[in-house]
């Protein structure tokens, strides 16, 4: 038995082409107007529900900060059939979110998967950004599932369209699209200097089984930016969720948050 309050059902946004995200909004009040507001980009098969994004609201509330988490297309409570989903379309479904429902700077929160997103959406909207937190980030991560598959695997990922990957987190396996690892390839990060210049904060356990960590360091090491801190945690897994992981996030986010406090004047003109 438990004393806790079911949520409310999320609030929906319509995409124009009438697909659905559903989302939860917290507005920004009294001290923490200055604040930038805070956007949650969650990992592959992740819904707005997990224990990150909670702990994030939870952060946020308690400081007045705005935050949104949202599902992306075939998560949650959002519309569409995971195995149709694509970084193209889990980006736009980002960005959809952040041109509707948020007002001036950003500090994106990207875990894994999310992490990917977060480069994609700082790319295409360098003037909404404060800053970005990657939590293991996984960008270019199909391109990983595609070596990992194997001759065998990558013949029947080509002929079928589809193949079932184990999970580590459920029961039931994955689906993997081909037209997902086609579609991954439009959006490589790791090849290249990322035209990426805002402070930027990285955070990833060196137990991690399911992205190594030195994908950080790679990271680190091609963002244009020069405020980049790459955290590691030598006993850390791919969730990063044990209270002292969570204290190390929101540690991590209110010292960003309070450096990049707009200035009284501004918040009053």
């Amino acid at each position: 038995m438990t004393d806790r309050l079911p949520l409310p059902a999320p609030e929906i946004l319509a995409r124009a082409d009438g697909a659905t995200i559903a989302y939860r909004r917290r507005r920004a009040a009294g001290a923490g107007a200055g604040l930038p507001g805070v956007v949650f980009l969650g990992g592959f098969a992740s819904d707005m529900g997990g224990i990150k994004a909670t702990a994030l609201d939870g952060f946020c509330r308690d400081r007045g900060q705005a935050f949104l988490r949202f599902d992306y297309f075939g998560h949650g409570g959002s519309s569409g059939a995971f195995g149709a989903g694509t970084i193209t379309r889990w980006t736009e479904d980002a960005l959809v979110v952040l041109d509707a429902l948020t007002e001036g700077p950003q500090i994106l929160v990207g875990s894994s998967m999310g992490g990917w997103i977060m480069l994609n959406v700082a790319v295409a909207r360098p003037a909404r950004l404060a800053a970005l937190v990657g939590i293991a980030p996984a960008p270019d991560f199909t391109e990983d599932i595609w070596t990992g598959l194997g001759p065998d695997g990558q013949a029947t990922l080509l002929s079928d369209g589809q193949i079932f990957l184990p999970s580590g987190y459920s029961a039931a396996p994955y689906p993997i699209a081909r037209a997902m690892i086609e579609d991954g390839r439009r959006h490589l990060r790791l090849a290249g200097p990322i035209a990426i210049d805002c402070p930027v904060r990285l955070i990833h356990g060196m137990g991690d089984a399911d992205v190594p960590w030195h994908k950080t360091l790679r990271l680190a090491e091609l963002l244009a930016a020069g405020d980049v801190h790459a955290t590691l945690i030598k006993d850390g897994d791919h969730r990063l969720s044990r209270d002292q992981d969570l204290d190390l996030l929101l540690n991590t986010l209110a010292r960003l948050s309070d450096r990049l406090r707009a200035p009284r004047d501004s918040r009053d003109s």
